[in-house]
């Protein structure tokens, strides 16, 4: 099943097979694969070769150990394109989950110096919103929004309940969404954010920063969400130039 003639190490090939088999659903979500014993019969290889594969892909969040009953494959990520400017909503939607929302804070404040500038603002106030997403009743995601309170006065909680914030724009008010800027850091959770995500602190995270843009050109939310790295993940389709 190896290429023992292949330059590749082989608990590197032992990856590359169980991903093709969890791919494939041989190994399905959720349930145990073979025991380091039987994966080292079945790949003819020593058992520390099979232990460094394991410890890989529970390393990258592909397997997961339970003491005292085996490792298991762990959930799927959720792909979400770079293409695009979507709301988490709209995502979710898109692939068949629930997506809702707790509104931890919703107020009026005066903005900071940074939010400021990237609103493009001067002494206006702005609406702050803290909410934990989630798709399916599991969290996915912590997110804070500064919002002028000039571009939606008539914005309050109760306009959001069941609406996304892009939804909202679009249907209730005469401006539309044109463009965003998004940057993307990888980092580790603290207690206060691993907690609400269910996720262990120390534990990696995604930290995504969003300003969003109407078809005015005037920037009219600056969004910071912190995702669950075990379950989202991003890709780009990209083209080499010429």
């Amino acid at each position: 099943m190896l290429n023992k003639e292949s330059p590749l190490p082989m608990y590197y090939q032992i990856e590359e097979d169980l991903k093709r088999k969890i791919e494939s659903g041989i190994y399905n979500y959720g349930e145990a694969i073979p025991s380091e014993r039987e994966l080292s019969e079945t790949y003819e290889v020593s058992r520390m070769t099979v232990r460094q594969a394991i410890s890989n892909m529970v390393r990258n969040r592909i397997l997961y150990r339970e003491k005292g009953r085996g490792t298991f494959v762990a959930e799927e990520k959720f792909e979400q394109p770079l293409q695009g400017v979507t709301s988490f909503s709209e995502d979710m939607k898109r692939r068949g989950l629930t997506p809702h929302n707790e509104l931890l804070i919703f107020e009026r404040q005066d903005p900071d110096e940074t939010t400021k500038d990237l609103l493009q603002l001067k002494e206006e106030e702005v609406y702050y919103l803290k909410r934990i997403r989630y798709a399916d009743d599991e969290p996915m995601a912590i997110e804070e929004t500064f919002i002028p309170v000039h571009l939606f006065p008539e914005l309050d909680a109760d306009r959001l309940e069941g609406v996304s914030f892009y939804e909202y724009i679009e249907t209730k008010t005469a401006h539309s969404i044109e463009r965003a800027r998004q940057t993307i850091e990888a980092g580790t959770a603290v207690f206060e954010e691993a907690r609400p995500l269910s996720i262990e602190e120390g534990d990696a995270i995604l930290r995504i920063e969003r300003i969003g843009y109407l078809s005015t050109g005037v920037p009219f939310e600056r969004n910071t969400s912190i995702y669950r790295s075990d379950r989202y993940k991003f890709i780009s389709d990209m083209q080499r130039e010429k």
